[in-house]
């Protein structure tokens, strides 16, 4: 792949920026302290704008805020088909929203515009319709229970919802939690990861035209140890939502053991991507491809581990290194950029050092293995064949476009292979064999099981890890759960006598 100084630069100065300061109680206003932060564009490197950070006093503000809104406002308690109606507003407005909200989520997170315009921002507006549907249709039931009694239950907003989310599709994540929070009644806070603030503070502006009282949605952009860790800690909070890093759940679980928050976590993986001897090659290596290269590599459930069956291994390494030898690398705003930069200088120095261990492990780099430009985040598409188990590379979260090819021979082998790690969020199989398939999903350790397809992600299924992977479910009916508390009422019968 061929390498510059820099890639071409198009487009960026149309973007308008939007808001920058810190929403709470309905209204856009300045930091407590004052300070302010850069974020950045992973493709220049350069400052798209300052932004307010959030600290202590603000989660404060906007947690009592949500409080308040829970307990005196109108929100879970207005007629629940009127509050399925304002967040179908919302989605509308998304919508209407969508082109200038693509640029701004490919400014802040460096992906091609082509996948904020055509996935981010429409997935965004579906999850909302999906959850905006369900808001007048969590309900109890009456359950028969012995003895004179009438038992039914309720399905009440589990209360004041702290949202943590990362930086990989920064509008997605916002809308797979804010979606079944507010459609439970829940008010929330918003956390969105510092390096891409800018659309959740836009989402949360056109929440409030589409009518969602104040208080109900906050959000507050900063830092983990600051903005996040006072969210986790302060006592008004009922429920806390993260995804990210599991070593950044478990210091959130350790951290409310003495208040018995409500937790959901969905985090990482290191997904097997299994192919048989028996597949439709170029269907497959398609496959195997965009599983591992779409957003960059920078996805939770990406299958990083392609396992392919010693009969077809080489041709399949080649016609995959090929492909990603061919994918084009470039500015986000160019039309016919199909892979972007990586998030930020971190990230980009994480993936290198990973790529270091493969080489120093022995693993052939079949394609890529490097950065792409001087300046900007950007690393080639990178192939590594003759993969062990053992290697760095196969077992760590890499969350960079780096697959690693494994070679198998049998059914049981692999099954096994796939489920050493700590992790369980997803995986692939591929077969024309559909028996072997479904025996192959059950046995497989993770939340998710694609057959002949990968990153097939609805709004109406459950999405969530087994193991390291997470803590419940997003998505779908069972994602309320997360948001929601059951109170079980029994009311006593007294006898029915005859006269009276």
């Amino acid at each position: 792949m061929e390498q510059g100084k820099t890639p071409p630069q198009t487009h960026r100065g149309i973007v308008e920026i939007g808001p920058t300061q810190l929403l709470i109680n309905g209204r856009f206003q300045n930091s407590q302290s004052g300070k302010t932060f850069p974020t950045l564009d992973p493709v220049t490197e350069e400052v798209i704008a300052e932004v307010d950070e959030g600290d202590v006093l603000d989660i404060d503000l906007a947690v009592k805020s949500s409080r308040a809104a829970l307990d005196h406002g109108p929100w879970s308690k207005m007629d629940a088909r009127a509050r399925g109606r304002l967040l179908y507003r919302w989605a509308d407005l998304i919508e209407e929203h969508c082109e200038r909200l693509a640029l701004l989520e490919s400014l802040d997170n460096g992906k091609p515009i082509k996948d904020s315009r055509n996935g981010d921002v429409p997935g965004s507006v579906e999850v909302i319709r999906y959850f905006a549907g369900w808001a007048d249709k969590i309900h109890g039931k009456t359950i028969p229970t012995s003895g004179p009694y009438f038992t039914y239950t309720r399905r009440e907003p589990v209360g004041v919802c702290g949202l943590i989310i990362p930086w990989n599709y920064p509008m997605n994540m916002a809308a797979w939690k804010l979606g079944p929070a507010l459609a439970s009644g829940c008010t929330a806070i918003l956390k969105p990861a510092e390096q891409t603030p800018l659309t959740a503070l836009y989402m949360g502006k056109l929440a409030l035209e589409a009518g969602i009282p104040e208080g109900v949605l906050n959000v507050v952009p900063g830092f983990g140890p600051t903005a996040g860790a006072a969210l986790v800690e302060h006592e008004l909070v009922d429920k806390i939502a993260f995804t990210g890093e599991a070593g950044t759940a478990q210091i959130i679980k350790k951290a409310t053991c003495q208040t018995m928050k409500r937790l959901s976590f969905e985090l990482g993986g290191k997904s097997p991507n299994i192919f048989f001897g028996d597949v439709d090659l170029q269907e497959a290596v398609k496959g195997a491809f965009g599983a591992i290269f779409s957003n960059m590599g920078q996805n939770c459930c990406a299958g990083s581990r392609a396992f392919v069956h010693a009969s077809i291994y080489d041709e399949f390494v080649e016609r995959l290194a090929t492909m990603a030898s061919m994918r084009k690398v470039g500015d986000n705003f160019d039309e016919q950029t199909e892979h972007g930069a990586q998030i930020d200088q971190a990230q980009f120095e994480k993936i290198l050092h990973y790529l270091d261990l493969g080489r120093s492990e022995g693993a052939v780099f079949s394609s890529g293995g490097g950065r792409v430009f001087e300046k900007g985040f950007f690393i080639a598409p990178t192939v590594l064949s003759d993969v062990k188990d053992e290697m760095a590379v196969a077992r760590e979260e890499i969350f960079g476009p780096v697959v690693s090819v494994l070679k198998f021979e049998s059914t049981e082998e692999v099954v096994k292979r796939a489920n050493q790690t700590d992790f369980g969020l997803a995986a692939g199989v591929w077969t024309q064999d559909i028996g072997r398939a479904h025996a192959i999903a059950d046995q497989i350790k993770s939340g998710t099981v694609w057959i002949n397809c990968y990153n097939a992600v609805d709004p109406a299924a459950p999405f969530g890890g087994f193991k390291m992977s997470g803590l419940g479910r997003e998505l779908g009916e069972q994602a309320l759960d997360a948001y929601t508390e059951t109170k079980t009422i029994t009311v006593f019968k007294p006898s029915m006598k005859s006269g009276t």
